[in-house]
């Protein structure tokens, strides 16, 4: 016979205590609910260690390298950025003056192409850290792996941020440089200016860096596309794709 803990006997206790007060005793009710033991949150060490370490590891790995090839996939094709409101890279915020006044003069679509040149550039540039990011997930050890698989619904992006964020930034710039010239960015901007007219002296454009700016960016871009991936794995089932990621991600309460 299952032994009932101290703590669910009086959480059962309360719950039928509850059920036997009127609906009118609103701060009786309030009262007892105050008392009640908050549930254990020590499941999810539990069921982690009900897993061997290999298949820990090998669970994780696995279900990081799903998430990184679908938020790569997802960015690096063509709108991946500029059509998602969510990642889609805005005009910096110190051109916003310029912006406005092109946009008050029916000038939008310089705006627009401008934005659209940017975005392009970044989706150019996302293709790259699939291999970094499959490059730290090779370097996690068996305690990085226990961290995250344990910690919060964005614990393995943060890993990721933490150990190639400068390397991915590396990486990226040369790409957006070649992108941003291929794709106009240049020309778009010098236009934009241009178009401007008055509007542009308002602007310190000298100490703008365009592909540094893109560059930032794409990469935040990405880290919230692999993060909201991660989050989808571990409160998804569906999205378990194989009987080892739902056995280690099954054995996590969430």
């Amino acid at each position: 016979m299952k032994t009932i803990r101290p703590k669910t006997t009086r959480f059962v206790a309360a719950i039928i205590a509850l059920s036997s007060l009127p609906l009118s005793g609103h701060t009786a009710w309030q009262d007892l609910l105050n008392k009640l033991p908050l549930p254990s949150k020590s499941t999810s060490t539990a069921g982690v260690q009900s897993l061997t370490d290999s298949e820990m590891s090998a669970g994780l790995k696995e279900a990081l390298d799903q998430a990184a090839q679908i938020a790569v996939k997802q960015l690096g094709q063509d709108g991946g950025y500029l059509n998602n409101p969510a990642v889609r890279i805005p005009l910096p915020e110190r051109l916003s003056w310029v912006e406005k006044g092109l946009r008050a003069v029916g000038q939008g679509a310089m705006v627009d192409e401008f934005e659209g040149t940017m975005n392009h550039a970044a989706e150019q540039a996302v293709p790259v850290a699939l291999d970094e990011f499959r490059g730290a997930i090779r370097a996690m050890t068996l305690a990085d792996a226990k961290t995250i698989l344990t910690g919060p619904d964005d614990a393995a992006t943060q890993y990721f941020r933490t150990q190639r964020s400068d390397s991915l930034r590396e990486k990226f710039r040369p790409i957006v440089s070649a992108a941003t010239a291929r794709t106009g960015v240049t020309a778009s901007y010098k236009n934009l200016l241009d178009q401007a007219g008055g509007a542009s002296a308002l602007v310190d454009t000298r100490s703008l860096d365009l592909d540094s700016y893109v560059t930032d960016k794409a990469l935040d871009g990405l880290f919230l596309t692999m993060a909201e991936e991660e989050k989808h794995i571990r409160e998804n089932p569906v999205a378990r794709s194989t009987d080892l990621l739902k056995k280690v991600f099954g054995s996590v309460g969430r």
